[in-house]
């Protein structure tokens, strides 16, 4: 008799007391092009002797892809159906990775259950059926969702610069079913995608036109206000829009989207990279207010003055080095919020116990383009770089980040280029704080060259999962 995957978690609360991770797979792609892009498997057993170290490396058969975001085909969000996997029965598991290429938009589905440490690739969706079916490309958020998965794509078809959405792909097949949006109203910009099952919402954020970010950041495209910076609201049953937030042209470049896991709040989190006005960065509140949404500041990050000679070329007039918060991560019980500042090279812990009012209980610095600052575990290497992407254990207890912001962007707050490196912190879940694991750092050489982004751990995490009930279901 067919039993349910025991990785799809009914609430937050299971997810929280399962076993803890064994693995977690990141990937890798060569900044140049040239070397083959690859999926790394990391040791994240603390009882192993290869603790730390990289243990699997699966090689894709091309180049030039840039991988980037990438998810689990199926999680928890597939109890959402009667208990079990709905249509599916009982036949879905968190066994692919759908890895996007955000340059090529070609899409690998790679399988990690005949060996965990040796994922192999077993379907392509080639950049011309998402264009075709979805009329999409550059596709870059991976979300296992109910009844499908949800691919959001920067680019229009043909990578034109859009209007980006998002695409539905088959659980089971792969196949690209089409675009998700019947009504996209205003809305032209993409970038992340989530939802509030319970309350029929999804939200989306957005980055910026292709044609401007490929190129690399050009500061005038900055101070010219062409990025993206609405919140958008959409009825999930209807697919179409019902409400856009505008939180000010000022608030550049509005990213990572972070809901509650508990599906009985109506709240979350979005990460802004950059103020125009002012250099800061700033994590938002989205919240219910009455029949509609509203978004409101609840943290603000100043940038860091320093001397012009210790800058790269892009930030010698501003004489400051700005946070740009590139990456959001919320803990599996709601409590913690984690903020990466790749340009400072810090990493910042809030308690958001009070979604309202976070209040900040811890900070590591790793990286940064001032200081450099080294990981404890090798003291005398400069980092470059800083905590970009987040993940967090499904316990909350430890906390994984990796260097590379994109491509094209790093040489211009790195030119000296970011390097690879990957750094645990354990974290205190009862006071706060946040301590770098010194046995855990793999970087340079173990990455064969190549640059790191987004992480996934084995068995979920933090940001994969959607749940269908809460803790007292």
């Amino acid at each position: 008799m067919a039993t349910t995957d025991p990785t799809f978690y009914r609430s937050p609360g299971v997810a929280v007391a399962a076993a803890p991770e064994q693995l977690a797979y990141v990937v890798a792609f060569d900044p140049a092009g040239q070397a083959k892009d690859a999926l790394a498997v990391v040791d994240c057993d603390a009882a192993s002797s290869t603790y730390g170290g990289v243990v699997g490396w699966a090689e894709l058969p091309t180049a030039g892809n840039e991988l980037h975001h990438f998810g689990w085909s199926a999680c928890s969000s597939a109890l959402c159906h009667d208990g079990h996997g709905g249509d599916h029965g009982t036949s879905l598991e968190r066994r692919y990775l759908l890895v996007p290429g955000i340059r090529s938009s070609t899409t690998y589905v790679l399988d990690t259950k005949p060996d965990p440490r040796r994922p192999i690739v077993t379907r392509t969706i080639e950049a011309s059926e998402l264009a075709a079916k979805a009329g999409y490309s550059r596709p870059h958020t991976v979300h296992c969702g109910p009844g499908g998965i949800f691919m959001s794509a920067l680019g229009g078809a043909n990578g034109e610069d859009g209007p980006g959405g998002i695409a539905l792909i088959d659980h089971d097949t792969f196949e690209v079913i089409g675009q998700w949006e019947l009504d996209r109203g205003s809305q032209t910009l993409a970038y992340d995608v989530w939802w509030h099952l319970n309350y029929d919402t999804l939200v989306t954020s957005e980055w910026g036109p292709i044609s401007i970010i490929e190129r690399g950041l050009n500061p005038e495209d900055l101070l010219g206000r062409k990025f993206g910076h609405h919140v958008n609201f959409w009825s999930m049953s209807e697919r179409k829009l019902t409400q856009r937030v505008d939180l000010g042209d000022q608030h550049q470049m509005v990213l990572e989207l972070r809901p509650a896991h508990d599906p009985s709040k109506a709240f979350g989190f979005v990460g802004v990279v950059i103020s125009v006005e002012d250099l800061s960065a700033s994590v938002w509140l989205w919240h219910q207010d009455g029949d509609r949404w509203s978004v409101d500041k609840v943290i603000t990050i100043p940038p860091e003055p320093a001397d012009p000679e210790d800058l790269p070329p892009a930030l010698k007039p501003f004489g400051a080095a700005p946070p740009l918060v590139s990456d959001i991560d919320l803990s599996v019980d709601d409590r913690w919020l984690y903020v990466s500042c790749f340009g400072t090279g810090e990493l910042k812990q809030y308690d958001v116990s009070d979604p309202f009012h976070p209040r900040e209980t811890a900070s590591v610095r790793l990286g940064g383009v001032v200081r450099h600052e080294p990981h404890p575990a090798v003291p005398d290497l400069r980092l470059s770089g800083g905590p970009q992407m987040v993940e967090i254990s499904r316990d909350g207890r430890r906390v994984y980040v990796t260097n590379s912001l994109y491509g094209s962007w790093d040489g211009i707050f790195y030119p000296e280029g970011v390097g690879a490196w990957m750094a645990k912190l354990d974290a205190d879940v009862s006071a706060g704080g946040l301590i770098p694991d010194t046995g855990f750092f793999p970087h340079g050489d173990d990455f064969r060259g190549h640059s790191i982004h987004q992480t996934r751990l084995q068995g979920g995490d933090a940001s994969s999962d959607s749940y269908c009930f809460t803790d007292s279901a």
